[in-house]
């Protein structure tokens, strides 16, 4: 398990398979707050979404590896209230 303080905002979160997830805004419990600029598209824009810690690999200086490529790691993201990104 990976120390969640070692977690540095504005980080890039990527997935197993090097691609971009999202960057850091910060660490909220267990789970990590994405910036809003990696929120998606149309009723994903303009708001935070979550990764769970439990996904996360490595942290590697200024990147956070995940377990998951990014196409798998994206269906694990919750929105603010813990519901999963539809």
């Amino acid at each position: 398990m990976v120390n969640a303080t070692e977690i540095r905002e504005h980080a890039e979160v990527i997935g197993a398979d090097g691609v971009h997830v999202g960057t850091v805004d910060r660490v909220e419990g267990d789970r990590i707050k994405l910036t809003k600029a990696d929120s998606g598209e149309g009723m994903h824009e303009g708001h935070h979404h979550f990764v769970p810690l439990g996904l996360v690999a490595d942290i590697e200086g200024d990147k956070v590896r995940l377990s998951a490529n990014a196409d798998v790691a994206i269906m694990f993201e919750d929105e603010e209230d813990g519901k999963p990104v539809e």
